[in-house]
């Protein structure tokens, strides 16, 4: 996923990728305020100006990442269930498989145990619940509730797509070709959707 020319971006967009990019590197406790304005070529003063403060410019990056994950998860919300469940994949796709930055941010956020990773991780599955809810309402045979199972649905397909993310270094020296590479990523995907439709949605 490209950025576009970073000259052509506004301030504010540049200081946020800018803090993407070293957060996703070294870390939040190993990012300065003013290591992200150097990178981005404005002032510290402009960053504590757009931001506020280091946990105010986290949450933009958040925010960033949680829309990027958003308006892909939506692009299928009038798709129906066939094209609902292949957002899933899609989605993982279009976030993590061209985009290193976003995918070691990611991986960085939720493994640290932070408040804020624990959020970003709730804002995750909130989406996907809200995908799961919307197909089971134009889903006629929906077979008796079974609020345990349910309640793991969301945690599953997450599972799914964080899964890869999480585990890249470890899964990579057994895969012939590296976990986000196009084919694999293609591969995974199909063979996700059909166990969410086989086993999380019952579809047989």
């Amino acid at each position: 996923m490209t950025h576009g020319n970073d000259a052509d971006l506004t301030a504010r967009a540049r200081i946020r990728l800018a803090a993407l990019a070293l957060f996703a590197r070294n870390g939040f406790a190993g990012t300065s305020l003013r290591a992200v304005a150097a990178r981005a070529g404005v002032s510290h003063a402009l960053v504590r100006h757009h931001f506020g403060s280091k946990e105010g410019l986290r949450a933009a990056v958040d925010e960033d990442v949680l829309d990027v994950f958003d308006s892909l998860m939506a692009e299928a919300d009038t798709a129906g269930p066939g094209g609902l469940l292949a957002a899933f994949g899609g989605a993982a796709a279009g976030l993590f498989g061209t985009d290193d930055v976003r995918r070691e941010y990611l991986r960085r956020s939720l493994l640290e145990g932070s408040d804020a990773g624990a959020a970003l991780f709730a804002r995750l599955l909130e989406g996907v619940q809200t995908r799961l809810d919307g197909l089971r309402r134009d889903t006629a045979d929906e077979g008796p509730a079974q609020e345990p199972a349910r309640r793991w649905e969301p945690y599953q397909v997450l599972f799914l797509i964080l899964g890869p993310v999480l585990l890249e270094p470890v899964m990579t020296p057994g895969l012939p070709r590296p976990v986000f590479d196009p084919p694999v990523v293609a591969e995974r995907s199909g063979a996700n959707q059909r166990l969410i439709a086989r086993g999380i949605l019952g579809r047989g």
